[in-house]
C-alpha cells in the first residue's frame, strides 16, 4: 500500500506495523478551510501476517451505531492479539458526521451514491475514489449503516447478489459470522454507486449492515454491532478464538419499490406499524393527518401487498413521496438453505 492514493494523502503509512492513528487529507478549498484540508480519520492496527479487513462507519453522517461500535473496538483491541491488519474509517464522511447530516455539507452529495468516484471531482467523489482504490489492498470489507435521523431499520446484514459464486459464498460466510439472523439480499434494485458495488468490482468479500437508526446510538443494537465485528475478525483469523457460526433465519429482498408505502401528500404520519413486522395486503400502515388544515379528513394508508417491514420512516411531519414503510419479500435460495442445514 502507498501512503497516497490518486486523491488523498495519508498522514500514516498503511504498510507499517503497529497502531497508527491519522488522517486521509481531503484537500478541498472552501470558505471553512481555504488552504488546509478536511481530515478523514483513519486508523491502522497491523501485526504479523494475515488478511486485511477494512471497516467503514459514517458513510452517512447521521448514522451513529456503526461509528460507536468501531470506536469501542479500536479502544479495546490489543495489537498483540492481531494477525494481519484492520483498517478503520470510523467517520468516512467526516464533514457529514460532524454536521450529523446524511449528505456532505461540502457539496450536498450522498457518499454511498458516489462510487467509483472521481479523483478530479468534488469532495464526495474524491472520498469514493479513495476507497475504490483502497479496496484493491483488502481481503474483506464491512460497511456499517443504520437508518439515520429519517428511518429505523430492523437490524440486518446486507449482501449483494453476485454472479461470482465464490465471492458470493465468501460474503455469505462473512454475514453468517457477523451473526444477525436477518439478511437483506441486494438484487436488481441495488444501487451500483455504493460501497457494496465497489467491493464487488474489486472482487472483495463484503457485507454492509442496517443497525436501527433514529439519529442517536441504540445501546442494544450497538452491542450487536461490536459483537458482530469481533466475530468477523475471528472468522477471518485476524483474531484467535472459536470461529462463530450463526443461523440466518430469514432472507429478504425488495421485490418491487412499488410495494413500499410513500406519503401521497405533505402531512403528519400517524404510523401504525414498525420495522420487523409482517403485514398483510390492505392492512393499515397508518393515517396521514393534516394538522395545518384541521377541516381536512385524515387519509388512511394501506399496504398494496403482504410482506415484511424492513424499515419504517422516523419523521412525524412528512413530505409528498417520502418513504414511510420499506416492504421486502422473503427469499428462498436452495443453495443457501442447504448450507444452513
Amino acid at each position: 500500500m502507498a501512503d497516497k492514493t490518486d486523491t488523498l494523502t495519508l498522514t500514516i503509512d498503511l504498510t507499517a506495523p503497529g497502531r497508527q492513528v491519522g488522517d486521509a487529507m481531503l484537500k478541498w478549498s472552501d470558505n471553512t478551510n481555504p488552504l488546509g484540508y478536511h481530515p478523514i480519520p483513519i486508523i491502522s492496527l497491523k501485526n504479523g501476517t494475515g488478511p486485511t479487513l477494512l471497516i467503514i462507519g459514517g458513510t452517512h453522517g447521521d448514522e451513529f451505531e456503526g461509528p460507536s461500535a468501531i470506536m469501542r473496538l479500536v479502544a479495546t483491541l490489543d495489537l498483540d492479539e492481531i494477525s494481519g491488519q484492520i483498517i478503520f474509517l470510523p467517520a468516512f464522511n467526516a464533514p457529514a458526521v460532524a454536521a450529523s447530516s446524511r449528505v456532505s455539507p461540502l457539496d450536498g452529495e450522498n457518499l454511498n451514491r458516489a462510487f467509483p468516484g472521481d479523483g478530479l471531482g468534488g469532495p464526495t467523489a474524491m472520498l469514493a475514489n479513495f476507497v475504490e482504490h483502497l479496496l484493491a489492498d483488502c481481503d474483506a470489507v464491512i460497511d456499517l449503516h443504520s437508518g439515520g435521523k429519517a428511518s429505523f431499520f430492523q437490524p440486518s446484514t446486507l449482501i449483494s447478489e453476485m454472479s461470482d459464486t465464490a465471492l458470493a459464498a465468501a460474503s455469505d460466510d462473512l454475514a453468517r459470522a457477523f451473526g444477525l439472523p436477518l439478511v437483506w439480499m441486494l438484487g436488481k434494485h441495488n444501487d451500483n454507486r455504493s460501497v457494496n458495488a465497489a467491493a464487488e468490482r474489486a472482487g472483495v468479500p463484503m457485507i454492509a449492515t442496517e443497525l436501527g437508526g433514529g439519529g442517536g446510538v441504540h445501546p442494544e443494537i450497538t452491542n450487536m454491532a461490536e459483537t458482530g465485528l469481533r466475530n468477523c475478525l475471528v472468522h477471518l483469523s485476524i483474531l484467535k478464538g472459536t470461529k462463530p457460526g450463526s443461523e440466518i433465519t430469514r432472507r429478504v429482498s425488495i421485490a418491487s419499490p412499488l410495494h413500499s408505502v410513500y406519503a401521497p401528500a405533505d402531512g403528519l404520519f400517524d404510523r401504525q406499524i414498525s420495522a420487523g413486522q409482517d403485514v398483510a395486503r390492505n392492512q393499515s400502515a397508518g393515517l396521514l393527518h393534516f394538522p395545518l388544515e384541521p377541516s381536512r379528513t385524515p387519509l388512511p394508508l394501506r399496504f398494496s401487498t403482504s410482506g415484511f417491514v424492513l424499515a419504517h420512516g422516523n419523521r412525524g411531519m412528512v413530505r409528498r413521496d417520502e418513504l414511510l414503510a420499506l416492504i421486502a419479500q422473503d427469499v428462498t435460495d436452495p443453495s443457501l438453505d442447504s448450507k444452513e442445514s
